[in-house]
């Protein structure tokens, strides 16, 4: 049986932005997320949740996208509290591999319902038609994103790396 791919549902409110990941997130997804979130970025939200309460599984892309936008988002607001990106319901595995990756810190996990909303209905992210080198390129930066936080990564992901860096000049004309 083969486990759908993620579908990205967005809700905004007046100070946050709602992104609710459904399915399989990996490295396909990896680049209309990174897009969906840097778009959300642009428009001003600086306060992000992500309900995973419906995420299977995630992908070290997909991860290491996550980890890089937490990374990003860390220094926007210091005084907080809590990290700006809340995580909503993540499974067990999710939480372990983000705790083993040494990205955990990056975010609030929360294992309740959802707040309630100012009634904005959520709509479905539209996915782009992406080519292979694109593809490829994201899944280079990841990995490089999550060997850059954590030193203990590298073991990891190194020859990935090396072998996605290597594909992506095959690629170039």
């Amino acid at each position: 049986m083969s486990i759908p791919a993620a579908r990205l549902l967005v809700m905004v409110g007046e100070k946050f932005a709602c992104v609710k990941i459904i399915g399989r997130a990996d490295f396909v997804s990896s680049v209309d997320f990174k897009r969906l979130l840097d778009e959300l970025l642009q428009k001003g939200y600086t306060y992000f949740v992500l309900d995973l309460s419906e995420c299977v599984l995630m992908d070290s892309t997909f991860l290491g996208v996550l980890a890089g936008f937490g990374l990003k988002m860390a220094p926007a607001q210091p005084a907080r509290e809590t990290a700006p990106i809340e995580l909503y319901n993540p499974s067990a595995r999710i939480t372990e591999v983000l705790d083993n990756l040494g990205v955990l810190h990056l975010f609030t996990l929360r294992e309740k319902a959802l707040p309630a909303c100012d009634g904005s209905e959520p709509r479905e992210y539209e996915p782009l038609c992406v080519g292979k080198a694109e593809i490829t390129r994201a899944c280079l930066e990841a990995h490089q994103t999550l060997m850059a936080i954590n030193p203990k990564n590298v073991s990891k992901f190194k020859e990935v790396a090396a072998f996605l860096a290597e594909d992506l000049k095959k690629a170039k004309p």
